[in-house]
């Protein structure tokens, strides 16, 4: 049975930083899209960013405009793990981060992903 399982949310203030890790189990995705995707309350989930295999050992990385510059997407296959760096972190950053896995097709949006994990919560105080 595959399982994602996020960790590393938490209360931040407003500047600070956190590293999200998704683990996965089950199955390996290292040539396969995994992505991170946010949900804030009354808001429909939205696209954060992906990291998908484009053959040999390169990956692609792609960010959300509004976390361009701020967030890092990286895995470590060994470890079958996806990880969301975030630095700069801002109010407007408040969510529950999910990550996704096995994604085809448009990699921006939610339905193109097979699996998913249950959430960690992020919240950045002003």
């Amino acid at each position: 049975q595959v399982q994602l399982v996020e960790s590393g949310g938490g209360l931040v203030q407003a500047g600070g930083s956190l590293r999200l890790s998704c683990a996965a189990s089950g199955r390996t995705f290292n040539k396969y899209a995994m992505a991170w995707f946010r949900q804030a309350p009354g808001k429909e989930r939205e696209f954060v960013s992906v990291h998908r295999w484009s053959g040999g050992i390169t990956y692609y990385a792609d960010y959300a405009d509004s976390v361009k510059g701020r967030f890092i997407i990286s895995r470590d296959n060994a470890k079958n793990t996806l990880y969301l760096q975030m630095n700069g972190l801002e109010p407007k950053d408040t969510a529950v981060y999910y990550c996704a896995a096995s994604g085809t097709g448009n990699y921006y949006s939610p339905p193109s992903y097979e699996y998913w994990g249950r959430g960690t919560q992020v919240t950045v105080s002003s």
